[in-house]
């Protein structure tokens, strides 16, 4: 592959993301709303260590290049982006 192919696939993985993260915030607006409704606190700390930990777990069998602490900062900023 050349580099306009790689860039193409990086154009798609992107796009791919995209979807992924409306999705799950979607999701994540979903859980606020029911929170709401049941006159529950929209923020869980046990459950917002718990998804990070899950994920670096995940990451961390999959022996790829992302390092854990930029998982874990993307993911508090989805927390954050979400509440």
């Amino acid at each position: 592959m050349d580099l306009s192919d790689w860039r193409e696939r990086i154009d798609g993985i992107d796009r791919q993301m995209i979807d992924l993260l409306n999705e799950r915030m979607h999701c994540a607006q979903e859980v606020g709303r029911i929170k709401k409704a049941a006159g529950k606190p929209i923020r869980d700390p046990e459950r917002e260590r718990d998804v990070i930990a899950k994920t670096k777990a995940y990451n961390q069998g999959l022996q790829g290049p992302v390092k854990d602490e930029a998982l874990e900062k993307l993911y508090w900023l989805l927390i954050e982006l979400t509440t």
